[in-house]
């Protein structure tokens, strides 16, 4: 990035346009704007041949089909729903979100995702969603418990034969702070109680693991004294990981990690955000996110 928050290839670009392009265009209401850009879309696809499509098919990464078998991944599917409690609520999202649904609550690029002409963006993170279902739900109530399953995309390169697209099993539960870590303690033990079950059931053999980052002191005593004797009970003993790096300043409170073969695979994440704090602007909102990665889940089923 340059020193006006421009890309190279960005620059190029505007550099390459009539003086003013760029502004004219930012200055323009958001209908105007999305007018001209269906305008422009509709030329490009006028131009567009049926082999260009099948080129493209066979091509672009954000278009080629998953390399899953959907019915292993339906029946995997299928058994979480059968796992969730019943006052989890699950929610059938659209492929799309409002734009900016991630990068004005959480430090994420826009560049990272697909932003559509409509003023919308192509669903890159199901939790980003729930969060936002979660804030409008927790307005009218009680504490609100969502799952939801869904293909993402996304537009950051993932490496060599590596999908841009695939699904998550997502969870956001979001309550109101009563004090002392408690209802982080509850929230997080419901999770980890879930995912615990989940893949007790679906991967046993491949001896999962949760993993708990603490970046709370008073949620790392909550951990001791109330977290670690319910998951106990249910047979499950979370594994501590300190020197855990990735999530900080995304993440709150505490992080967490679904693995498979004693930590070699991971499968799941997640921790606690302020997301819905920010959304209702209510500081004393807790919310806590946590996913699976259903494809990866099956290929190991499968493998």
């Amino acid at each position: 990035m340059t020193e006006d928050g421009l890309s190279g290839a960005e620059r190029r670009v505007w550099a390459g346009l009539p003086a003013g392009t760029r502004a004219a265009l930012a200055g323009l209401p958001a209908a105007d704007l999305r007018t001209a850009l269906l305008t422009v879309a509709r030329d490009r696809a006028a131009a567009v041949r049926p082999a260009d499509v099948v080129r493209r098919w066979r091509e672009d990464r954000f278009v080629r089909p998953a390399d899953v078998d959907p019915r292993a991944l339906s029946r995997v599917e299928g058994r979480l729903w059968e796992l969730l409690p019943a006052d989890v609520a699950g929610v059938e999202l659209s492929p799309v979100a409002p734009v900016g649904t991630c990068a004005a609550v959480a430090p994420v690029s826009q560049h990272r995702i697909v932003t559509t002409m409509r003023g919308t963006e192509v669903v890159s993170d199901p939790t980003n969603a729930l969060a936002v279902e979660a804030a409008a739900r927790r307005r009218h109530g009680d504490e609100v418990h969502l799952a939801a399953a869904h293909r993402v995309l996304r537009a950051q390169d993932f490496g060599p034969g590596a999908s841009a697209h695939f699904r998550l099993f997502t969870l956001v539960s979001s309550a109101r702070d009563t004090g002392s870590g408690r209802t982080e303690a509850r929230l997080l033990a419901r999770h980890l109680s879930f995912w615990h079950t989940v893949l007790a059931d679906l991967a046993r053999t491949a001896v999962p693991r949760l993993h708990v980052t603490i970046l709370d002191p008073v949620v790392g005593e909550r951990l001791a004294d109330t977290v670690r004797p319910v998951l106990a009970a249910d047979g499950a003993t979370p594994h501590d990981e300190p020197e855990r790096r990735r999530g900080r300043g995304y993440y709150v409170g505490a992080a967490l990690r679904l693995t498979l073969h004693g930590g070699a695979l991971e499968v799941g994440d997640g921790g606690f955000t302020d997301w819905t704090a920010r959304l209702t602007g209510d500081a004393k909102e807790r919310c806590l996110i946590s996913c699976l990665a259903t494809e990866r889940l099956v290929a190991e089923a499968n493998g």
